[in-house]
């Protein structure tokens, strides 16, 4: 049965502290390894059954490379499902601060349209600035396990598939197996948007 029951402050920060976790590929040990805790207490905290401090949640922010604030997101709404499954369009989290490469490197910067990264995959909301981005050699596309699903809200973006080029224009939508050699950029003078569902969830650009 799905639990909707509210949940407390400390459920909740351990909820986000799992979430982060589980997207980086770490065990509750690898964690625990590179902070001041045991991988027992480290459990409870992500249980929501033991404090954490000030200092030890400092700790896993670094060694999760997640700023502070992820792990606060703004919860608005008058009842609890609202709260927890709404997102409203001022509240999104960016996931750009995330990556190992920078918005520059990337072409784009990413937001959270998903409320949790706890699910079987996760929706993004992805801005390319006018110009930016460069098609780079096949060699230098992106590749991981899993599966990408997007389509193009606004603008046009130009795909590098394989060893394809294929320009996406206002509409258009795409499907496509992750291990195939990928990358995007802007080529126009006008932003474009790009909305996506990710599968597994993972944050390791």
């Amino acid at each position: 049965m799905i639990n909707d029951l509210p949940e407390t402050d400390a459920q909740r920060l351990g909820s986000e502290i799992r979430e982060v976790r589980k997207a980086r590929g770490l065990t509750l040990k690898g964690l625990s390894d590179a902070v001041s805790c045991s991988t027992a207490y480290l459990s409870r905290i992500e249980l929501g059954s033991a404090k954490v401090s000030a200092e030890l949640l400092r700790e896993i922010s670094a060694a999760l490379s997640v700023e502070l604030d992820w792990f606060f997101p703004i919860q608005a709404g008058t009842g609890p499902l609202e709260r927890r499954h709404v997102v409203r369009a001022g509240n999104r989290r960016n996931l750009s601060g995330m990556y190992t490469r920078t918005a520059t490197e990337l072409g784009f910067e990413d937001e959270l349209l998903s409320s949790t990264l706890s699910g079987d995959c996760y929706l993004i909301l992805s801005r390319f600035p006018p110009g930016a981005g460069s098609l780079p050699e096949l060699t230098e596309g992106y590749t991981f396990e899993g599966e990408q699903h997007a389509i193009v809200v606004t603008g046009e973006v130009e795909l590098r598939l394989g060893d394809e080029v294929i320009v996406l224009c206002q509409g258009d939508s795409f499907s496509y197996p992750s291990v195939i050699a990928h990358r995007f950029r802007n080529r126009t003078d006008k932003e474009a948007t790009m909305v996506w569902a990710m599968s597994p969830v993972r944050i390791s650009w």
